[in-house]
């Protein structure tokens, strides 16, 4: 004890919706975006913008596909209340409690109203890993002997394999599982763009509906934690309630523009196939290709003998 004070420690701390890990990813589709428009103005006419359409389009599906699965806000949830800061004291705060779940764990925030409340900085944002290389109540119990704030405590204590509320290993598997269908969908995002690269433009089409596809499937997989009731996360008569984040409505539109750019390839295909290679610039090649003699050399020895 320090002054009759529970000492604090310190921690390593982590952003609630952007990490690290999702900054790098969008550090490097940004790369490749620079260097894509550094390259544009050498395209002459309107295939400039066929090719600034599809590279950009490619890129933000890609993009999106990783970076979801680095963020913490596939479902999150805000209650403003007073509560309780500490164990055996008496003293109440007015702040926000924030729950944001992601594929690997969960964050909790809690921040005063205001920040500096009972002669403390009530500003904490804790994060608790549920991956299957990491151990959520070790994480737990880690949280307790540094003397985190009772409702941070609380709300974890929701999400230990001890819990009553049970939603531990459905969360886990479901993020495990979302997790994975992701990667197929970046794997293939990429076979599509070698498809559309070589080119073969209705199959690259296919595996665009594929990409989709996975990308669904990841969101159906993660939903499967609606099927366990969730306990009450109340403080007073304030209840926590969570509900879908912007990554899992971002994953879902990004799943659709697959769909719908893969159904507009495959239809353009077999209904309108020069406008599919007109976007894709492979008309000129191929009318070069075709292109008719303009001169022809007649050797006049043989038409003379009639062959």
């Amino acid at each position: 004890l320090f002054d009759g004070v529970y000492p604090f420690y310190s921690q390593q701390r982590k952003v609630t919706v952007f990490d690290v890990s999702s900054i790098i990813v969008i550090v490097v589709f940004l790369a490749f975006t620079c260097s894509f428009l550094l390259i544009i103005p050498g395209i002459r006419g309107r295939a400039r913008l066929y090719w600034t359409l599809r590279v950009l389009l490619s890129l933000l599906v890609g993009a999106v596909i990783i970076a979801v699965q680095f963020t913490g806000d596939w479902e999150t949830g805000w209650v403003t209340a007073n509560t309780s800061y500490k164990s055996f004291s008496h003293a109440l705060v007015n702040a926000d409690i924030g729950l944001h779940v992601g594929l690997a764990g969960v964050n909790i925030t809690l921040r005063g109203n205001p920040v500096n409340q009972v002669n403390e900085t009530i500003d904490y944002n804790e994060h608790f890993d549920w991956s299957f290389d990491a151990d959520y109540d070790h994480s737990y119990s880690e949280g307790l002997e540094r003397g985190l704030p009772s409702p941070i405590l609380y709300v974890a204590e929701k999400f230990t394999t001890q819990s009553p509320c049970n939603v531990h290993r459905q969360y886990r598997i479901s993020g495990h599982y979302a997790s994975a269908t992701l990667w197929v969908a970046f794997c293939t995002w990429l076979i599509s763009n070698m498809l559309f690269s070589m080119p073969v433009l209705v199959y690259g089409g296919y595996m665009l509906l594929v990409t989709g596809a996975f990308i669904i499937f990841s969101l159906l997989s993660f939903s499967t934690v609606r099927n366990s009731p969730m306990c009450l996360i109340q403080f007073g008569t304030a209840t926590l309630h969570v509900g879908y984040g912007g990554s899992f409505w971002l994953t879902l539109a990004t799943g659709l523009l697959c769909f719908v750019a893969g159904i507009t390839v495959v239809a353009l295909h077999h209904f309108n196939l020069d406008l599919l290679k007109t976007f894709f610039d492979l008309r000129e090649d191929k009318a070069e290709e075709c292109q008719e003699m303009t001169e022809v050399y007649v050797n006049t020895h043989f038409v003379n003998k009639g062959l």
